[in-house]
């Protein structure tokens, strides 16, 4: 799934949009990516786009209070990756419904990559989607991957 929503970047990024499911499955496939992730990833950009957020109540998005990890949490995001969701709580980027949509995005990627870059393509992503991709600073921060290989 990773690779495939870096690939959305790469190739669709400037254009605002990505195409409709049909068109991007005929497309990754041809780029030769497996049915299995293509489906995996469009699966999970649909539930971003729904921003599926009835478990929350609608005041939490206005909360200050402190988020503990759970021990689950834990072991699925490691330490710079929980620094990096605190980070972008504090700097205003993700309100606290925010964070908690994100933790949830994190913990459903089964991607074997560092959760710093999970959480940042998350929010990449969920950006993008949103047509909220205005701050230069914030968008920099996000593109920088710690795996040479992502790098533009």
């Amino acid at each position: 799934m990773f690779d495939i929503l870096v690939y959305l970047f790469e190739n669709y990024f400037d254009s605002g949009s990505y195409p409709d499911s049909a068109t991007l499955t005929r497309k990754l496939t041809m780029a030769g990516f497996a049915d299995e992730d293509i489906s995996e990833t469009l699966n999970w950009l649909s539930e971003l786009e729904r921003h599926d957020i009835g478990n929350y109540p609608a005041s939490f998005a206005e909360n200050n209070s402190f988020r503990c990890f759970t021990e689950y949490e834990i072991e699925r995001i490691d330490t710079e990756g929980r620094g990096f969701i605190f980070f972008l709580e504090h700097a205003g980027i993700i309100n606290p419904l925010q964070r908690e949509l994100l933790i949830d995005r994190v913990l459903m990627m089964s991607e074997s990559s560092s959760s710093l870059e999970k959480i940042k393509l998350i929010v990449l992503t969920e950006l993008w989607i949103q047509n909220q991709l205005t701050d230069d600073t914030v968008l920099e921060k996000l593109l920088i991957v710690s795996d040479s290989h992502y790098r533009h």
